[in-house]
């Protein structure tokens, strides 16, 4: 069977071309009217997720000297007493701008369910289905802007919809690696498409429109879940607002500064997105699963981390963004301080660490201790219902605020078990 030169699957197609070359135009304003309504700037968070389960007593909770903890040396940042990786330089130098939990301590080692847990703040219950806190945070702040209010860059998100507060608050996602690659150093294309032209553009919203027309499907979750794609779509589509995805128009020398590699630009996106108010941001380092050979691995992907993440911290200081962008960095859980046979180390979920910094968040301080061989929590044990808590907290959302979930039971923003970090806030 010969395939007709324009069918429905053509035509789907080619719209979908059409927005990936085009971004927004009406965020000023957008911004404009929430500080006026508000009288201050929205919050936003920019999630730097190390996924797959990262080695943090190679990051932020070294060991050195003792049995498990591998040939990584500590170095002294900007706050006196703290100190982390040899590998974590440019972030060593803006250490007073974030804090650290060293005393993460959760349940789930089983990546699918530490990434739900870790995305949403609650176990797995029955038919409820729960949103990620990017959605939470997109949905509580609302702020009416072209760009999608929760946008994920790097592969795909570890909650792909909006849960019980509809596809509207999905995650946008920009570039489509996979989460099981390893370290990427490709330069991040987001529209590398051929423009099109404003008649073509009509011409498509015309056929769209016609072809809403001649349907007779009855609404239910998957044609709501395609209106709001295509609504998200046609916002995209303005001609006048490229620049947002375009990275290009930004300095050789600030490019150069975040690293050439998709993890680093997709931390400069991020900067320019949460610059436009997008609410929430995520950006994924991924090959952090490091059954084998963790050191050579884990030192590859940390000289990443640090070149986007500090150039990321540092950005938004000198442009007057970190005091309302929080940032937040982790996995999904850690890894064994046991070192294994194959020089790597495996799921450890009792005991690992994070960053936190910027909005909400006091910088420069070390919460929480592990022992001797990173294997125990001495001191503060959080778990994700605190750190959820301290998260909403931070950018000033009520973590006990109920939305209503889709089986007909209210759900807070953050598990009621949850206690904030008030020593971070």
């Amino acid at each position: 069977m010969v395939t007709p030169p324009f069918s429905r699957r053509t035509a789907l197609k080619n719209m979908a071309l059409g927005v990936t070359a085009w971004s927004t135009s009406s965020w000023l304003p957008a911004l404009a009217d929430v500080a006026s309504a508000t009288g201050k700037k929205p919050k936003s968070v920019i999630l730097i997720w190390l996924n797959g389960g990262p080695a943090t007593i190679d990051l932020w909770d070294l060991k050195p000297g003792n049995q498990n903890g591998g040939p990584f040396r500590k170095i002294d940042t900007k706050v006196p007493g703290m100190q982390i990786s040899e590998h974590l330089p440019g972030l060593a130098a803006q250490a007073a701008d974030f804090s650290l939990i060293r005393s993460m301590s959760t349940r789930e080692g089983d990546h699918s369910r530490a990434r739900f847990v870790s995305m949403t703040g609650y176990t797995p219950q029955g038919a409820i289905k729960f949103p990620a806190f990017g959605s939470l945070v997109a949905h509580e702040f609302n702020v009416e802007n072209d760009i999608p209010s929760y946008v994920h860059i790097g592969g795909r998100p570890a909650i792909s919809g909006g849960g019980f507060l509809g596809p509207q608050f999905a995650p946008f996602v920009v570039g489509g690696r996979s989460r099981r690659r390893g370290p990427d150093n490709a330069d991040l294309k987001v529209a590398d498409l051929a423009p099109v032209s404003p008649d073509q553009q009509t011409e498509r919203l015309q056929l769209q429109s016609e072809l809403g027309s001649l349907s007779t499907m009855p609404t239910s979750v998957v044609t709501d879940a395609l209106n709001s794609a295509r609504d998200r779509a046609l916002r995209l589509m303005n001609p006048q607002a490229a620049s947002v995805f375009n990275l290009e128009e930004e300095q050789a020398s600030v490019r150069e500064a975040y690293g050439p590699g998709s993890f680093g630009q997709g931390c400069l996106m991020a900067r320019r997105l949460v610059e436009r108010g997008v609410s929430f941001v995520e950006v994924s380092l991924n090959g952090w699963d490091t059954h084998s050979n963790n050191f050579e691995r884990v030192k590859e992907l940390s000289q990443q981390l640090d070149r986007g993440c500090a150039s990321l911290l540092n950005d938004l200081r000198e442009r007057g963004l970190l005091k309302d962008t929080l940032v937040v960095c982790q996995g999904e859980f850690g890894r064994t301080p046991r070192i294994n046979g194959q020089d790597g180390r495996d799921h450890w979920p009792a005991s690992w660490a994070m960053m936190l910094a910027g909005a909400g968040i006091r910088g420069g301080q070390v919460i929480g201790e592990t022992s001797a061989d990173g294997a125990e929590i001495k001191s503060k044990p959080t778990r994700t219902a605190d750190l959820m808590a301290t998260i909403f907290r931070g950018v000033g959302l009520d973590p006990r605020k109920q939305n209503m979930s889709n089986v007909g039971r209210p759900i807070r923003l953050a598990d009621p078990d949850g206690t904030p970090l008030e020593e971070l806030l």
